[in-house]
């Protein structure tokens, strides 16, 4: 079959007719000459071409272009183009059956030998005359092969080139199957075709084609189902054949080219291609088929599951995030037990202990001392259970955003750590609750990792958003680590922790960390220096949503709220 348009190639036409009338008059003669032996001729070739390993469609092609053929049109009163023509269609059948154009070549010749010998006694002085006027014709034939050539292999290329740009581009299965199909229609010429995949039920599941069909199932018998596992032409003519899987096909259309996709040897689906007309499929246009189709179902098995690694990374995701939501809210049930319930007792034990303190006051002796040193252990228990809860649970995060509680977070660590902090916070951070609440136990993880290992003299801490991303930077001076070694270990979870939580928003996490030789004394940790002497370096970078929910944003108290709710935890002992 050749479906491909037959472009008109102005510079050979302009070629041919510009040949001179004398070599087309000899052509003409050479034909009316040998009138009487063109039948004997025909027949000599064809017998020669089988005996030489041509096929009989290659032999069907070839004496389409010979210069008997050529010399018959012209006797006829065509024009040389019309000879050309058919040479350019047979030429690309000819490439479509696989024959090297060095094959051609020398099928032509063989022809040659047989017009010479035909004609011995008949061309006589005229003998010279033909032998230029055919070695013109066989010059222009031969650009015409290599041009048609060309052009079936261009073709073969892109529609390569297409399939491998549909299997890295597409989205989804869906898609993929969808562009591959139109990609494979559009080479076949079909006037409909479908892409059909074998469920394990047994059933058949129409993937890519009409849109009104898609998703269809059907069953099959099961002769219709070996004849899917091969390559068949199939009849959609007369009775009903049950291995036309395209609904309304049979009737509608004459023949439908039916390939199988097949994995580790088994038949998982087919492609089908509906035909108005009675098309044989040549080698080449088979062999792409076939290749296309194993192609295709490699391309969607790695769709699928790429498919299905996103469905389990989203799964993961939401998993992973109503974990955080858990662990917030089991922060909070804690802080409030302690607060509710140990706290307030610390309190009342610490107002007895002073009751009785006083009493004994004026009796002084050991018991006046015994309750001192109580109550005082008391109080630091106090100190100590509101450290906690405010760890657990910070309540200036929920009542006066992300930069308050940053600014507060690292007062404690000023307060129980010598290193000088510089900090760089906006006065105002309106982000989602989700995001304050992973940027906080960021800030806090990386803190309380400067307070235990680092030995830091100072430390910087950054944060800002630009262009719908927060970035933030805490950066020390202190001993550093091997940042490989420390990921790479089970039993450490700190920046596992933190990789996993800035992955849960898909942000990115960045730990740079050099090591503080024996020698090296201490310094001053400079923000705008880009390299590091010693020290670690974290940075984050994370998308951030357009704006903030309005109930995250409504959620907060008035400043004036938050103050007093403030003044009223401090007073309780919160």
């Amino acid at each position: 079959m050749d479906v491909e348009s037959a472009p008109h190639h102005g510079g050979l036409a302009e070629t041919a007719a510009g040949l001179s009338q004398q070599m087309q008059a000899h052509l003409v003669w050479m034909a009316e000459t040998l009138s009487a032996r063109w039948g004997v001729i025909d027949r000599a070739f064809r017998r020669r071409l089988k005996a030489l390993g041509y096929t009989a469609q290659q032999v069907a092609s070839l004496v389409e272009i010979t210069p008997g053929a050529a010399g018959v049109k012209l006797a006829a009163g065509h024009p040389l183009e019309d000879f050309f023509e058919q040479v350019r269609y047979r030429a690309r059948r000819l490439a479509k059956l696989d024959l090297a154009p060095a094959r051609v070549v020398a099928a032509l010749h063989e022809y040659d030998k047989l017009v010479d010998r035909a004609g011995k006694t008949a061309f006589s002085g005229r003998a010279q005359d033909l032998q230029w006027a055919r070695n013109q014709l066989h010059f222009l034939v031969v650009l015409t092969l290599n041009d048609a050539y060309y052009q079936v292999r261009e073709t073969e290329s892109r529609t390569f080139y297409e399939l491998f740009r549909a299997q890295t581009e597409s989205r989804t299965l869906e898609q993929l199957w969808e562009r591959c199909l139109a990609i494979l229609t559009r080479f076949s010429g079909a006037a409909e075709a479908g892409i059909f995949i074998l469920e394990d039920d047994g059933s058949w599941v129409a993937a890519a084609g009409l849109a009104e069909w898609k998703g269809r199932r059907q069953r099959l018998s099961p002769t219709a189902e070996r004849q899917l596992g091969q390559p068949r032409i199939l009849e959609a003519g007369g009775t009903k054949p049950a291995a036309i899987l395209g609904p309304g096909w049979v009737g509608r259309y004459v023949s439908v080219w039916s390939v199988p996709m097949r994995s580790t040897g088994a038949v998982k689906g087919v492609l089908q291609f509906a035909f108005r007309k009675r098309y044989d499929w040549l080698p080449r246009e088979l062999s792409l088929l076939e290749d296309a189709a194993t192609r295709c179902w490699e391309a969607a098995e790695k769709a699928q599951l790429t498919e299905e690694i996103a469905r389990r990374e989203q799964q993961i995701r939401a998993l992973a995030e109503h974990m955080v939501e858990i662990e917030e809210a089991e922060r909070r049930r804690i802080s409030r037990e302690l607060h509710d319930e140990a706290g307030q007792s610390l309190l009342y034990v610490r107002l007895q202990l002073e009751m009785l303190e006083q009493q004994a006051a004026g009796a002084g002796g050991p018991v006046a001392a015994r309750l001192r040193e109580l109550r005082q252990m008391v109080e630091h228990s106090i100190l100590e259970i509101r450290r906690l809860i405010a760890a657990l649970s910070p309540a200036i995060l929920e009542q006066m955003g992300l930069a308050a509680a940053l600014r507060q977070l690292v007062g404690r660590f000023r307060q129980m750590h010598p290193a000088e902090v510089v900090v760089h916070v906006p006065r105002r951070l309106d982000l989602p609750k989700k995001v304050e609440i992973i940027v906080y136990r960021l800030v806090q993880e990386a803190l309380n990792n400067v307070a235990k290992y680092s030995l830091a003299s100072h430390v910087n801490l950054s944060v800002e958003t630009a262009d719908g991303v927060l970035k933030l930077l805490v950066e020390d001076d202190g001993v550093g680590f091997d940042v490989d070694e420390a990921f790479a270990r089970p039993d450490r979870y700190g920046l596992s922790g933190l990789r996993e939580r800035v992955a849960l928003l898909g942000g990115v996490l960045e730990v740079e960390s050099v090591k503080k030789p024996a020698s090296d004394g201490s310094r001053r940790m400079e923000k705008t220096t880009p390299r590091l002497r010693h020290g670690t370096r974290i940075r984050v970078t994370l998308p951030l949503g357009s704006a903030p929910d309005s109930s995250e944003a409504g959620s907060r108290r008035p400043r004036a709220a938050s103050k007093r709710a403030a003044r009223k935890r401090s007073q309780t002992g919160e």
